[in-house]
C-alpha cells in the first residue's frame, strides 16, 4: 500500500521522472505510428488513458480473486474489454479519429504501459492509489503524444490541431509527417524533455 505522499509522487512521476514516452520509451508503436498530427496524438493518448485508468481499477478490485497462474491472461482480458469499449465509442461518435487511428486502437491491448502498470502497481495496491498511478502515467502519455504530434504537424504542415500557423507559401518539412520524421522528432524532443526535467528535478 502507498501513502498519500507517495500517491502524489506517483502521479507526478508518471508525467515527469518516468514519462512513458520521453523517459521510459514505452508504447513506441502508437507513439511513432499515429502522431502525424496533434489531434491524432491527443486522441490516442486519451484513449490509452481511459483504458489505463479503468483497467487499473478493475485489476485492483479483483486482484485477490485471480489465481497467480492466470494473472497475466486475466489482465489482458480486462484490458481488451475496455479497448473494445473505446473502439466502439470512437467508431460511433468520432469516426474521423477512428479512421485515422485504425489498427492502433486494438493494439492498445498489448501496450506495455497498460499491462505493466496492471502487473507492477494495480495488482499490489488499493483502488484509489491505482487510479492516481494510472492518471499520472496516462497524462504523461497524453502530453507526450500531443507534443510529438503538434511538433510533427507544425514542421510538416505548418499547422497545429488543423489551425494554420504559417502562410500558404511558407516552406515546410514534409519529412516530419512521414515515418522517418517520427523518429527524428521523437529523438530531439526526448533530449529536450530530459534536459528540462533534469534541471527542474535537480
Amino acid at each position: 500500500m502507498v501513502s498519500k505522499i507517495n500517491q502524489k509522487e506517483n502521479f507526478i512521476k508518471g508525467i515527469v521522472k518516468e514519462n512513458p514516452t520521453f523517459v521510459l520509451l514505452l508504447g513506441m508503436c502508437p507513439t511513432l505510428g499515429v502522431t502525424t498530427s496533434a489531434f491524432n496524438g491527443f486522441g490516442m493518448g486519451v484513449a490509452t488513458l481511459f483504458v489505463l485508468v479503468m483497467s487499473n481499477i478493475v485489476v485492483s478490485l479483483v486482484k485477490n480473486q485471480i489465481p497467480s497462474k492466470v494473472r497475466i491472461p486475466a489482465f489482458i482480458i480486462i484490458i481488451a474489454t475496455f479497448v473494445t469499449v473505446v473502439e466502439m465509442v470512437l467508431e460511433a461518435f468520432v469516426p474521423f479519429l477512428y479512421e485515422q487511428l485504425g489498427i492502433f486502437i486494438p493494439l492498445i491491448v498489448v501496450n506495455c504501459i497498460i499491462l505493466g502498470r496492471a502487473e507492477a502497481f494495480a495488482s499490489k495496491n488499493d483502488v484509489f492509489s491505482s487510479i492516481i498511478d494510472a492518471f499520472g502515467m496516462g497524462l504523461g502519455f497524453v502530453i507526450a503524444l500531443t507534443i510529438l504530434g503538434a511538433t510533427r504537424e507544425l514542421l510538416g504542415n505548418g499547422s497545429v490541431f488543423d489551425f494554420k500557423l504559417t502562410s500558404e507559401n511558407a516552406n515546410t518539412f514534409i519529412i516530419f509527417i512521414l515515418p522517418p520524421g517520427a523518429f527524428i522528432a521523437l529523438a530531439y524532443l526526448t533530449v529536450i524533455f530530459n534536459k528540462l526535467t533534469s534541471k527542474i528535478t535537480g
